[in-house]
Parts: C-alpha cells; sequence; structure tokens
C-alpha cells in the first residue's frame, strides 16, 4: 500500500523535467494520454503485487512514458516485412511499386500537378488522359479508363451497358473474392440480371447460344483467379465467345482479374493469359486489376472497342469510382516501364520476385544465414531449408514455386512466441510456423528488411535473457 500511494499524481510528473522536455516536442493531449497510461500500469503492477521501489524511480518511470508515447505515435498503416513467401499478399498491400516511381509520387502527392490541367491549351483537360493511350499501346485497346479497383470496373461496365437486362455467366464461373465479394452481388448492385448456363464444371457454346434473347445486353466471362476446377471440365474459350457475340449482336466482357502483361518465357506454372490475348481473341471490353500480376497501385482497368469504352466515361457512377492523384501517378510510371520489356523485369518488383529461381534464392540465402548468426545470440539457431512460395493476390492459386527458407528456432521460446514477438515490433516481421521453426521466405524479405529482422530478435532476445 505504501508503494501505491507513492505512485505519482499526472500534474506532478508532467511538471517533471522529462514531462516538460516531451511536452516541447508533442501535443499537450498526446503526452497526458501517456502519462495516464503509464500510472494504470503501475497501478496494475501494484495490484498484483510485483511493484517496486525501483519501478517509481524517475527514470523508469520517464522511460514507461516515453514507450507508451512512442507506442501511441506509431502509425497504423505502416511498413511491415514480408516473409511469407507470398508475393502479392492482399493483407500485406499486395504489389510494391518500383522504387524509381518515388521521386515522381513525392512531386505529386506534395505540390500541384497537372491532374487536370492541359498546359498546351490551358483549359481542363482529363484525368485519365495520363494513362489512356499507355494501357492502348500496350494492350492493343483502343480506348481505355481507369477506376478505383477491379469489382468498381466491373460494377461500372454492369451499370452502363446491362441495367436492367440479362447478362450470361458461366455457372462454373461465379466466383466470390476477397472479403467475401460475390459476382453474383456486384451484378445486383449494377442493376444486371443475372443468366447462368452450364454447369459448374462443364460449359459449352451451345449454352450460350441457347441464352440469348433480345434481353441479352451482355455475355460476361470470368477468370476464375482465385480457385482452379481440375478433372472433368469443359469451357468456352474467349474466341468462341467473341464470335458467338458478334454473330447475336451481343458485346463479350472479360473479367481478367490479375491483369498479365508479360510473356513469362515458358517459366513453370505461369500459364497466365496476357491481356494483349484476351483484346486479340475478340473481346470487346477486359477488365483487370492494377495492383496484381501488373505490379502497380490498386486500380481497375478497362480497356477494349472504343465504342463501348466511350459511353463509360460519361456514365454517373464513374465520378463515385474515380482514381486520385496518386493512383494516377503510380499506374502511369508502372505503365511507363512496360514500354521496355527489359527494363520492366528489372524494375517491378513483383515481376523480379516472381522470376527469381531457387538457385539464385540459395546463394542469397546463404549470404544471410551467415550474417544473422554473426549478428544474434548463440542461442537463436538458424538454418537454410528448401520451400515453396505463392503468387498470391487471388492469381495462379495452384502455382508453387521453388524457393528458401531461413528457419529460426530458440532455446527459450516457441516459434509461436517468435512469431507474435516480431509481429508486435516497430517494424512488424510477417513469418510463417512449420514443424516448430519460425520461417521467412527469401523470396519476400528485401536486402534492406534484414535489420528490421535482427532488431526485432535482438529485442526479443533481451526480453528473455538471452545472451
Amino acid at each position: 500500500m505504501d508503494l501505491i500511494s507513492s505512485i505519482p499524481k499526472v500534474d506532478k510528473l508532467l511538471a517533471a523535467p522529462v514531462c516538460q522536455q516531451l511536452l516541447a516536442e508533442y501535443p499537450r493531449p498526446v503526452v497526458v494520454a501517456a502519462v495516464r497510461k503509464q500510472m494504470e500500469e503501475l497501478r496494475s503492477v501494484a495490484r498484483a503485487g510485483s511493484l517496486t521501489a525501483a519501478d517509481l524511480e524517475p527514470d523508469a518511470v520517464g522511460a514507461g512514458i516515453e514507450r507508451n508515447l512512442a507506442a501511441g505515435e506509431l502509425s497504423s498503416l505502416r511498413r511491415v516485412v514480408n516473409g511469407t513467401g507470398v508475393v502479392l499478399h492482399t493483407n500485406l498491400g499486395r504489389s510494391s511499386l518500383a522504387p524509381r516511381l518515388h521521386k515522381h509520387l513525392a512531386d505529386i502527392a506534395f505540390g500541384y500537378s497537372t491532374l487536370e490541367y492541359d498546359v498546351a491549351t490551358g483549359e481542363r483537360g482529363s484525368r485519365y488522359e495520363h494513362v489512356e493511350q499507355l494501357i492502348c499501346r500496350l494492350t492493343g485497346a483502343e480506348a481505355a479508363l481507369v477506376v478505383n479497383n477491379n469489382a468498381a470496373a466491373v460494377l461500372l461496365v454492369l451499370s452502363a451497358i446491362a441495367a436492367g437486362r440479362e447478362v450470361v455467366v458461366s455457372r462454373g464461373e461465379l466466383v466470390e473474392i476477397g472479403g467475401s465479394f460475390r459476382i453474383p452481388d456486384v451484378m445486383m448492385q449494377g442493376g444486371a440480371l443475372l443468366k447462368e448456363v452450364g454447369t459448374t464444371n462443364r460449359t459449352h457454346a451451345k449454352d450460350y447460344r441457347d441464352a440469348i434473347t433480345d434481353q441479352t445486353a451482355m455475355l460476361l466471362k470470368v477468370h476464375c483467379s482465385n480457385f482452379a476446377v481440375v478433372g472433368f471440365t469443359a469451357g468456352v474459350t474467349v474466341a468462341e465467345l467473341a464470335a458467338l457475340g458478334r454473330e447475336c449482336g451481343v458485346p463479350v466482357v472479360a473479367d481478367i482479374g490479375s491483369g498479365n502483361l508479360m510473356d513469362w518465357q515458358g517459366m513453370p506454372g505461369m500459364t497466365e493469359p496476357r491481356v494483349q490475348e484476351y483484346l486479340a481473341a475478340g473481346a470487346d471490353l477486359v477488365t483487370f486489376s492494377g495492383d496484381k500480376l501488373m505490379g502497380g497501385p490498386q486500380a481497375g482497368i478497362i480497356a477494349g472497342r472504343a465504342e463501348v469504352v466511350n459511353p463509360l466515361k460519361k456514365h454517373p457512377l464513374l465520378r463515385a469510382l474515380r482514381v486520385d492523384k496518386l493512383t494516377l501517378a503510380a499506374l502511369e510510371g508502372t505503365l511507363r516501364l512496360y514500354r521496355d520489356e527489359r527494363l520492366a523485369w528489372a524494375e517491378i518488383p513483383t515481376l523480379r520476385l516472381l522470376r527469381l529461381t531457387a538457385a539464385e534464392l540459395k546463394k542469397k540465402g546463404q549470404q544471410v544465414v551467415r550474417r544473422l548468426r554473426r549478428q544474434l545470440p548463440a542461442s537463436l539457431v538458424i538454418e537454410l531449408i528448401p520451400g515453396v512460395s505463392q503468387v498470391g493476390g487471388g492469381a495462379l492459386p495452384l502455382t508453387e514455386l521453388p524457393t528458401w527458407l531461413t528457419a529460426i528456432r530458440s532455446d527459450v521460446c516457441s516459434a509461436r512466441e517468435l512469431e507474435a514477438g516480431l509481429r508486435r515490433q516497430t517494424v512488424p516481421v510477417i513469418g510463417r510456423i512449420a514443424r516448430g521453426d519460425f520461417l521467412l521466405d527469401l523470396r519476400t524479405v528485401a536486402d534492406d528488411d534484414w535489420p528490421a529482422v535482427v532488431e526485432g530478435l535482438r529485442a526479443l532476445s533481451a526480453d528473455s535473457g538471452e545472451q
């Protein structure tokens, strides 16, 4: 009870030198909140019977306040180390942008820009002009439009072309995408009437033909991005569907999801068709994501025949779905890299990470393991083991990429404790657990991420009393 009564009051602490210094750096309400939190922590320790006189020394109390202040000042949205091996990890932000875009993004973010201004005429311009010609040049489309994600792209297309009319879709393509968003739900919000054809595993051209009536607004093909149906299956190609659409005067739209623009040159498992191939096969419109295999920012891209795209630009829903200046700056910069395939392979992180071979990762891993062993306590056992990475982002769900992993275990804490402790660091380190080891995949841990890994492991070792 004597120690509890010795816990200083908030106003007394605020007048102390340590808080006076903090008040000069941070807003007063923020410092007050940190002080009150520290006092509550001390009372909690006291109620548990663990409070000591040392805990009430000015330096100890001041250090606790500074810790609380630092924790409270951390941004909720912040950088993490992705050690999961999932290259397009939706929960961790999917694609990382090319580093060479950094200065351009900073210029656009912190200054004025030509977002909707035509410097040639001095009149108002269109924000979509910054990327439309690039998209057309790279895909072979006649016209293009960008909204804030691919679900929005599909919603806009349905609202503009098929509201109140029927859209024919194979039952095997009525997919659910991330966050429990389902194609039938998006269609309903777009005002379209769903007309299912075929079965879950087999759909034929005749099924589409028999479903077409004077109420048919569109034939929709949806790429099964995040699952695969194998075995006794049959489907209708885009070329077959396009031929049927031309014959019956019905537009064909393909929601192709991942937005692949590259030829993966026989790389095992990387069999994703390119956007260019869908358009060349006769699709009137394609919609795809900017932040999946394309390696850009989150965006929904619509490309295709001008007579189908241009009416979308005048639809009132576009205002609600439009992209901001930072998205456009990142998308334009990413698309410009694609003008030279060699530059795209080298500069776009998503493409570069997916192309890394097991041999390259093993060589990198050997160097990393040697460095970690030198920098970390001997009580941490660090080994290099083989494994597999995943593409992620709902793309190529059956593809496994051979990789190498750093396996970390400790004599004094479990793999779960390592995982939780690293996840709670200032720079969270996100990995996975298998066979009692905490694993970090060399494919997705960047070279400049390893200092954060070392700092986190050292902090955990110190808290555990490791030497």
